[in-house]
C-alpha cells in the first residue's frame, strides 16, 4: 500500500504488523496481514481494559475507502484507543470468527469481549461509541 507502512515489532514478539501512521499524529492504525501476527496481537491485548477498535475492511469496498480518512482522524483524536485494520480477503478466517458480513464493520473490544459494533461507514456513530466505551 504505500509509504505510510513500515514494520512494527510487538515487544517480546517476533511477529510483525504494519502500522499506518497518521502524519503529525502520535497514534497508529495497526494493519495485520497474517493470522499469526493477529493472534500474537490478540493474545497481548485480549485481557486489557483498553478499548480496541477492529476495522474489518476490503480493498474493493467503496464505503471502506470513503471512511478511511475519518478513521485516521479518529485514531489521531483517541490516542488511548488501539485501532486495528483487517482486510477480510486477506484474513477471512479472522473475519469469520467475528461474524463479519458487511464492510466496513467496526468491532469495539475490551477485555477480549465485543462491547459494541458499528456496521457501515457511519463515522459519527463510531465516534460516539468510541467516546462512550473508551474508559
Amino acid at each position: 500500500m504505500g509509504s505510510g507502512y513500515s514494520s512494527y515489532q510487538y515487544p517480546g514478539s517476533s511477529f510483525f504488523a504494519s502500522p499506518e501512521v497518521v502524519p503529525s499524529a502520535p497514534s497508529t492504525i495497526l494493519t495485520f496481514h497474517s493470522k499469526t501476527a493477529w493472534k500474537a496481537h490478540w493474545e497481548t491485548y485480549k485481557n486489557s481494559s483498553k478499548l480496541m477498535v477492529i476495522n474489518f475492511t476490503a480493498s474493493w469496498c467503496g464505503p471502506c475507502r470513503t471512511i478511511e480518512p475519518a478513521i485516521k482522524v479518529l485514531a489521531a483524536k483517541f490516542t488511548d484507543v488501539i485501532f486495528v485494520k483487517i482486510d477480510v480477503d486477506e484474513l477471512m478466517s479472522v473475519s469469520e470468527e467475528w461474524k463479519v458480513q458487511t464492510m466496513p464493520t467496526f468491532v469495539l473490544v475490551k477485555k477480549g469481549m465485543e462491547v459494541d459494533k458499528v456496521v457501515g461507514a457511519k463515522k459519527d456513530e463510531l465516534e460516539r461509541k468510541i467516546e462512550r466505551q473508551r474508559f
